[in-house]
């Protein structure tokens, strides 16, 4: 194993974690939610999980694309392929952009549709959006799409993270644990 490489800061790691955590549990269930023969009180715990955990990634996920933007990330290894450093500036720039799509779209969604959001509900804010079954079909249609490109790009991350973990060996996986 090489010297040890410079990591990211660690609001950088609690940033990536919590927003993978929540994801990781989001996917589950937008995935298993829209289950045709699901009892409806588990649908509807799903739902209501779904739409207020994506609500509360939003404040999250901003601050992480700010704080991104604002510090640069530290040097990939010497020993990284040039075509690995672009596909690794690629998919990190398609999930910071599917990770601030996803939440938008699922909220235009779900207001659009005329439904509830019972976090923000609970606290006073208004809809912020009418009522429009267009806008609610357009926003559900980019939702999805997006929806199932996260989960390829995720699948390359933690694929590539694994591989660096478990096969090079590389210290790439010690940057962003938290535990570091």
């Amino acid at each position: 194993m090489p010297d040890r490489l410079p990591g990211y800061r660690p609001p950088a790691r609690w940033l990536h974690w919590i927003v993978a955590v929540a994801v990781l549990v989001m996917i589950p269930a937008g995935l298993v939610m829209v289950q045709e023969g699901l009892p409806r009180p588990v649908q509807d715990a799903l739902f209501i999980l779904h739409k207020n955990l994506g609500t509360l990634l939003i404040p999250v996920i901003l601050v992480r694309v700010v704080y991104r933007l604002t510090h640069r990330p530290p040097p990939l290894p010497d020993t990284i392929p040039r075509w690995q450093r672009r596909a690794a500036a690629l998919s990190h720039g398609m999930l910071y952009a599917l990770l601030v799509v996803m939440p938008a779209s699922g909220f235009v969604r779900v207001r659009a549709g005329g439904y509830p959001i019972e976090l923000l509900d609970r606290l006073g804010f208004g809809p912020w959006i009418g009522k429009s079954e267009r806008l609610a079909d357009a926003a559900s249609a980019l939702h999805a799409t997006a929806a199932f490109l996260l989960i390829a790009v995720l699948a390359v991350h933690v694929g590539a993270a694994l591989q660096h973990a478990l096969i090079r060996r590389d210290g790439v996986w010690s940057r962003m644990w938290p535990g570091r």
